[in-house]
C-alpha cells in the first residue's frame, strides 16, 4: 500500500511509463536523423564540377579545346 493516496491514477501507471520510453525513442531517433544531415550533404543544392564547367562553356567563357581538355580531366 505505498501509493501514497494516489490510488486513482495507480492503473494509468503502464501507461505513462509506455508513454515516456516512447518519448525517449523518438528523442533519440530525432536526434540520429538530426547529425545524419549535419554530416551529410552540407549544400545540397551545389553544382558538379561538370555542371559548373558546361555552364561556362554555353556562356562563352571557355574554348571548345579547353571545355574538352577538362571534362578529360573531370571524367
Amino acid at each position: 500500500m505505498m501509493n501514497f493516496g494516489f490510488w486513482p491514477f495507480a492503473s494509468f501507471g503502464w501507461i505513462f511509463m509506455m508513454l515516456w520510453w516512447v518519448l525517449i525513442i523518438a528523442g533519440v531517433i530525432a536526434l540520429i536523423r538530426w547529425f545524419a544531415n549535419q554530416s551529410g550533404n552540407s549544400r545540397p543544392n551545389e553544382k558538379s564540377a561538370l555542371e559548373i564547367l558546361r555552364e561556362r562553356y554555353a556562356k562563352g567563357e571557355i574554348e571548345k579545346k579547353e571545355f574538352e581538355e577538362k571534362k578529360k580531366d573531370l571524367i
